[in-house]
């Protein structure tokens, strides 16, 4: 299985790469990627850096233009996949319909992965996109159980993707509106969910308070980890308690099917977070190199603990679980 990892920097592809990245997904900066928060992200120099990067180490480079694009602003939507064909990127990952029939048409040289926030989950969705548009690679939403994702695996002519490590949230694939509740921008049009803009860090005496546009999303005590304030993840009191009303801060790892997995079919594993440090890329993509490599040895396969405890340092909130991969019920 081929290991994609994330990148909202060259350092941080550098470090993906090093770590043995399969291929490296970036976005641009601005709206059309699902991560657009200030600092981040690749201009049309950097971009030209990263695929000459991944190229001179055998390795492939992504472009996620997986936003809905505005009607006044839809030339932006076409520039950027104007530009990823332009430097050679090997894939371009998309969810807008109109967004593909436009690469189809002008670029069919340039290969379509379809964006996890495409919400693909049935064989005849996945037929319609490869039909329609030659959508070579679909990324699979992480609603479905590992016999849902076999189910497809076996069904389907097109190469299959799924989530492997990363924060977890009750939105259906980026389909969220809690965003825009409070700041009037979500991550399907605006590419960021709670833009930093409107988040606020106080420090206070007793504890660390985050706010999003002048909301109190949660206080942490000094022995806490603070998490970036989101509203589906704040802490809010009701009648007399207080607690992750909305969830609990949890991320997905699914080191330990990822035998399963690979037998299922599945082509590649993806690791979420362009959001996050160099050091989370290259710590989380070592220890998937490590594992993804295991598979090919003439040995059982065996999660070691020193994996699973560093990745426990990464995850977000204070567990990690298998998410609907091992759900009874559908």
């Amino acid at each position: 299985m081929e290991l994609v990892c994330p990148a909202g920097n060259l350092p941080s592809l550098k470090a993906a790469i090093q770590q043995g990245a399969d291929a490296v997904y970036i976005g641009f900066k601005n709206q059309t990627n699902a991560r657009h928060f200030a600092g981040l992200n690749f201009n049309d120099r950097k971009a030209r850096d990263a695929i000459a990067e991944v190229r001179n180490r055998g390795k492939k480079l992504f472009v996620a233009i997986n936003t809905y694009a505005n009607n006044d602003s839809l030339a932006d939507w076409h520039k950027a996949v104007d530009e990823a064909h332009a430097i050679g990127a090997n894939a371009v990952i998309l969810a807008d319909i109109g967004l593909m029939e436009y690469c189809t048409r002008k670029y069919p040289d340039l290969t379509i992965h379809l964006s996890v926030q495409g919400s693909a989950t049935s064989l005849p969705a996945l037929q319609f996109y490869q039909s329609h548009f030659n959508v070579k690679r679909a990324v699979l939403p992480r609603v479905l159980s590992l016999k849902q994702v076999r189910y497809l695996a076996e069904q389907s002519t097109m190469d299959l993707e799924v989530f492997g490590f990363g924060s977890l949230c009750i939105m259906a694939e980026g389909r969220c509106h809690l965003s825009s509740y409070l700041c009037g921008e979500s991550p399907n049009k605006n590419g960021a969910c709670s833009p930093a803009r409107f988040v606020e860090w106080r420090e206070h005496p007793a504890y660390l308070e985050t706010r999003l546009n002048n909301v109190v999303i949660d206080r942490f005590k000094a022995d806490e980890k603070a998490g970036y304030p989101t509203l589906c993840k704040g802490r809010f009191q009701v009648e007399d308690q207080l607690y992750h009303t909305l969830e609990w801060p949890t991320s997905l790892n699914t080191l330990a099917i990822l035998p399963e997995l690979q037998q299922a079919g599945v082509k590649a594993i993806k690791i979420e977070g362009r959001q996050r440090s160099p050091a989370y890329i290259e710590n989380v993509a070592r220890i998937w190199r490590a594992a993804l490599d295991q598979l090919t040895k003439d040995q059982p396969y065996q999660v070691k603990d020193e994996w699973m405890s560093t990745l426990a340092t990464y995850a977000e909130g204070e567990q990690t679980t298998l998410g609907a991969y091992d759900r009874p019920w559908q």
